[in-house]
C-alpha cells in the first residue's frame, strides 16, 4: 500500500501514506479526497506517513491538476512523518506556494497536528 484515504472526521481528510509511494496511487488518493470536497466543501487534510519510504522515479510527478481544482476549498494541509522527510514532504507539498496553509508535524505531535487543523487561521 503506498496512499488510501484513512477516514473522514467532519472537514478533516486523513491520509495515510506507507512504503514508496506511486503517481498513481497519488492520483487515487487526490481523486478520493476531491469527491469528499465536492460532497462536503472546504476541507483541511491530515497526511499520516510514519511508514513513508519516498516517492517513486516513475510518473508525472508535475501534475498540480488537483491543486489547482482543489486548492481553493482546502484550508490546511498537516503532514506528520519522520523528520527526515521534512524539507522533501514540505516541498512536495508546495509550501508557501499554493494557497493552503501547510505545516510538516514529527510523528509523535500527532495531536500538535490535530490541533492546528482545528484552529482557524
Amino acid at each position: 500500500m503506498g496512499a488510501k484515504i484513512a477516514g473522514v472526521d467532519g472537514s478533516v481528510i486523513t491520509v495515510a501514506l506507507e512504503g514508496q509511494l506511486s503517481r498513481a496511487e497519488l492520483s487515487a488518493v487526490q481523486s478520493g479526497a476531491a469527491e469528499v470536497i465536492r460532497q462536503r466543501g472546504n476541507v483541511s487534510i491530515l497526511v499520516l506517513a510514519a511508514q513513508f519510504a519516498g516517492w517513486e522515479k516513475e510518473g508525472d510527478w508535475g501534475d498540480i491538476s488537483f491543486q489547482i481544482e482543489n486548492d481553493p476549498f482546502i484550508g490546511k494541509i498537516a503532514i506528520v512523518a519522520d523528520r527526515k522527510w521534512e524539507g522533501l514532504a514540505l516541498i512536495f507539498a508546495c509550501q508557501g506556494i499554493r494557497r493552503p496553509a501547510v505545516e510538516f508535524f514529527p510523528t509523535g505531535d500527532l495531536a500538535k497536528a490535530r490541533l492546528w487543523l482545528n484552529q482557524t487561521p
